[in-house]
Formats: structure tokens, sequence, C-alpha cells
């Protein structure tokens, strides 16, 4: 563990003096410019999201191993969010979960810069029944504010299994969301604060919104042609359609390999060991 730790941190030294290709610099200010114009603004907030090859696989998820960052503003903490989003495929957590995994080198990542949500909620959707594989359910997590204690796991989200078919709400589960993450009072990063006692056990979403991620779910799927597992924002002061936007979307990978499992066991003198992978972008 110490030579990791000590690995790690002469890479993350290394990395994070050097100085940026100067054309990646100058590609990065264009497209931030380019935001800033669209959005109407000077320093518009941004998302500076990590995407590491590799990270989404039957084997294992890397998912959650390496940094985003929220809420930034102005160019020059954008080229900086950057670079440490690539900093952290370094980590002593990440080397040492690549190493356990037996993961070959050649690491690399993608970095995606996005024009901010302000969230008023956020969560994941599945587009099948995580749990069981049913692929006529959409199963939802929401909660209050940004997504990070959602996927954090810093909260239990209110929690909705919908059928595909006739939209009915099989299951739903609201629980007390106690903390959310909203913008700070400067605009820049986030903060973590209590939600007040009377929002704690009220529902986030109502009928509108979960047929509005219902449809969602069902466009992305069609989309990419198999299963994801997609974050979501519905936008403050805004009402729907235009609330809700997609964040992410990736694909839910377990499925494949435990429908495998079943298949080789009965079939694999006919047919071979059989593998279903399924490969998407990750995009605002």
């Amino acid at each position: 563990v110490s030579a990791v730790g000590a690995a790690a941190k002469t890479i993350d030294e290394a990395m994070r003096f050097a100085p940026l290709p100067e054309v990646l610099g100058e590609e990065l200010r264009r497209g931030y410019g380019e935001l800033a114009r669209l959005a109407g603004a000077d320093d518009p907030p941004v998302a500076v999201r990590s995407s590491a090859i590799g990270e989404d696989g039957e084997d294992a998820s890397y998912a959650g191993q390496q940094e985003s960052f929220l809420w930034v503003r102005g160019v020059e903490h954008v080229l900086d969010a950057v670079r440490d989003c690539w900093v952290s495929l370094y980590t002593p957590q990440a080397i040492s979960y690549r190493a356990a995994l037996g993961a070959p080198g050649g690491e690399a990542m993608g970095v995606t810069v996005q024009l901010m949500v302000d969230a008023e909620i956020s969560g994941v959707l599945f587009t099948c029944n995580p749990v069981s594989g049913d692929p006529s359910m959409v199963a939802i997590d929401a909660s209050w504010g940004l997504g990070i204690g959602v996927v954090g796991g810093e909260l239990t989200p209110d929690g909705y299994l919908v059928s595909k078919v006739t939209g009915e709400v099989v299951r739903r589960t609201v629980s007390d969301k106690h903390v959310e993450y909203v913008p700070d009072a400067a605009g820049r990063g986030t903060v973590r604060v209590e939600v007040p006692a009377e929002r704690r056990e009220q529902p986030c979403l109502g009928d509108a919104e979960v047929a509005a991620l219902v449809e969602l779910a069902k466009h992305v799927q069609r989309h990419f042609g198999s299963h994801q597992d997609v974050e979501w924002a519905l936008a403050r002061s805004h009402a729907l359609p235009g609330s809700l936007f997609v964040l992410q979307a990736r694909p839910v990978t377990t499925l494949a390999k435990r429908a495998a499992k079943p298949a080789a066991s009965a079939v694999q003198h006919v047919l071979g060991t059989f593998g279903a992978r399924a490969e998407s972008e990750r995009r605002p």
C-alpha cells in the first residue's frame, strides 16, 4: 500500500505541474467560449466530468473511481478541473482497484464539459429492473438538489418501480432525504446542506415527473439499443418537458453477465461461450 501511495504521489506531482499542451488549452478556451455564448453569460457554471476508458464492463465497474467537478466557473478553473480529472486516474484507490482486477495498463480518460443544470431534483434511472432484469420495468431513484448525494450513497433516495407498458407505479418508496447539494453562495462549487424537516419525507416526484422519466427511459433505450443507467436532473424554476435533462447514460453491463451464465451452462456444447457487450458514449 505504501508503494502504491508513493507512486500515486509522484504521478500526481508530475501531472499537476506539467503545462497543458497549447493546442488543448486553445480548444478548451474556444469550447468554453461557445458554451458562454449559448448560456448568455461570461463565466457560465459547468460540470467537468471524467469518463475513463473501460470503467463500465461486465466484470467490473470503474465508475466512481475517478473525479468529476460541479459548478466550475471561468476558463482557467475549467483547465484545472480537466487536469484534476486526469490526475484522478492515479489515486492510490484507483491504482489499487485496477491492480486487484488485473486490469491492463494504458489507462486513458475522456473529460466532458457540460453546462451546469441548477437541479431542484436529480437522480438515476435504469431502463429495466436492475435487480431482477425485468425489461418491462423502469427503476427510478430521486432526491433533492444535485445528484452527488444519490450517486455517492450519502442518503437513501425516493424509489419508484414503474411499468413501461401501463405507466403504473408498481412500487413507491418515500425516504427521509436529510441532505442535499446546492451551489454555494458565490456560485462556484457546491455545498452540502440540511434539508428542512418539512421537505425530508415529501415525495420528490409527482405523477407528471414519473411519467416523463419513463418516456425518457424508453427513448434512451431505443437510441442506444440496450438497457441504460441514466443520470438525470430536473432544473429549478422550469416546467416540463424543458426542465428534464439527461446528464449521462451508460450501459447496464451487469445484466449481460447475469444472463450469460444460465445460457452458457445449458447450451455451451452447441453455441460455445456467448458474451453480449453494449457500448455507449457518455453524453450531456
